[in-house]
């Protein structure tokens, strides 16, 4: 029981620390420099490696952000393309 409490308390600190940018291995080094046994360092990187990979799966794809200028009466606002814009879309057109 207490190993399983040491392994889910290393999974939480690695979470926390991936989140801050360090690599795995970085933070599997320091574990086990500070005293961790490290097959119980082992066995947090799997749960963390786990759950990541739970969730990269639940992500399929990138959403697709759309925007609207609205006046001060919530009205849409109908923006033109900028002149560059209009440029290249009538060269396209000519082609």
């Amino acid at each position: 029981m207490e190993i399983e409490n040491n392994t889910r308390r290393l999974a939480k600190y690695i979470r926390q620390n991936l989140s801050k940018g360090y690599s795995m291995d970085s933070l599997r080094w320091a574990l086990v420099r500070q005293g961790y046994s490290r097959p119980i360092v082992e066995r947090a990187i799997e749960l963390v490696e786990k759950e990541l990979t739970i969730k990269q799966a639940s992500v399929n794809e990138k959403p697709i952000i759309e925007h609207q200028i609205l006046d001060e009466n919530d009205n849409p606002i109908e923006v033109k393309p900028s002149l560059f814009r209009r440029i290249i879309t009538y060269f396209k057109k000519s082609n």
